[in-house]
């Protein structure tokens, strides 16, 4: 990636006639340059609609990510359970890559009361089947497992980094917001922030640092971790600081805004980051 983007986790909440393709027009205008397509609830662009979207994304340097169902767990004890979380993974993964897109997010797992270690080897080995499937179509979209906000959610950090270190095409999707909600109000300042950027350096090299997908959002959480997203401003997420640690660690990639007010937060972002 060639520097740091920032962007709307979906169409910003101005875009006029709502879809898809005007919304990569509308985070252009907003003087954004990445946006997240959001199929949390259905994979809602069609094959066929695709080549469209990669145009106008191409068109406006606007880089595509994608979010995957939020109906996923590779760890589940019923096998038709897994089938289907492992499809909807290659579907989000196969229409953001007709739509030119960069990579495909997704919370992976429950423990569902299981030691971790057994969670990470069936993870692991459904992640290999994914990876396989779409090396074998020609599918080269970066696979990202999420880091989460709950302890009862598979995904955090050195998980995530021990997938992205054992698996061609994974690498993290990596959540600050959740890391924060995940220990109940730790991770939220520069030393901690670094902390995280140096050990995805330490796992992953350079190119963990050159090629990131990042959420960022107000959070509100408790000892059982993230309740729901806030805006920034409205919450205790220590963003400026955070802006700071992505400059001194020459961070790239993208920065998604997951707050509600998804371009307000983006913009806030990046103009601090700016002036970092």
């Amino acid at each position: 990636m060639d520097k740091l983007r920032f962007g709307t986790a979906g169409i910003p909440l101005s875009t006029k006639d709502p879809n898809t393709v005007n919304g990569i027009k509308r985070v252009r205008e907003l003087g954004l340059d990445s946006m997240e397509l959001e199929f949390v609830r259905s994979i809602n662009i069609s094959a066929e609609r695709a080549p469209e979207v990669k145009t106008v994304a191409k068109e406006n340097d606007i880089i595509l990510t994608c979010h995957a169902p939020y109906y996923i767990n590779l760890n589940s004890n019923e096998e038709a359970k897994v089938n289907a979380s492992i499809n909807r993974i290659l579907q989000s993964a196969r229409i953001a890559w007709l739509c030119g897109g960069y990579s495909v997010c997704f919370h992976a797992a429950y423990y569902m009361k299981m030691e971790p270690k057994v969670v990470y080897n069936v993870v692991k080995r459904n992640l290999m089947k994914i990876v396989e499937t779409l090396s074998n179509e020609g599918n080269k979209i970066w696979i990202r497992p999420e880091t989460t906000g709950k302890p009862t959610q598979f995904g955090d950090l050195d998980e995530i980094l021990n997938l992205s270190s054992e698996i061609e095409q994974v690498m993290p999707c990596v959540d600050f917001s959740h890391f924060h909600a995940r220990t109940n109000g730790k991770f939220n300042s520069y030393e901690e922030f670094s902390q995280i950027l140096q050990k995805i350096e330490n796992v992953l090299g350079k190119e963990g640092l050159n090629n990131m997908h990042i959420h960022v959002s107000g959070i509100e959480y408790g000892e059982k971790g993230e309740k729901n997203h806030l805006n920034l401003k409205d919450s205790d997420m220590n963003y400026k600081e955070l802006m700071k640690a992505f400059k001194d660690f020459n961070v790239k990639g993208v920065v998604i805004s997951e707050s509600p007010n998804i371009e307000s937060d983006a913009l806030l972002m990046k103009d601090t980051y700016l002036k970092c």
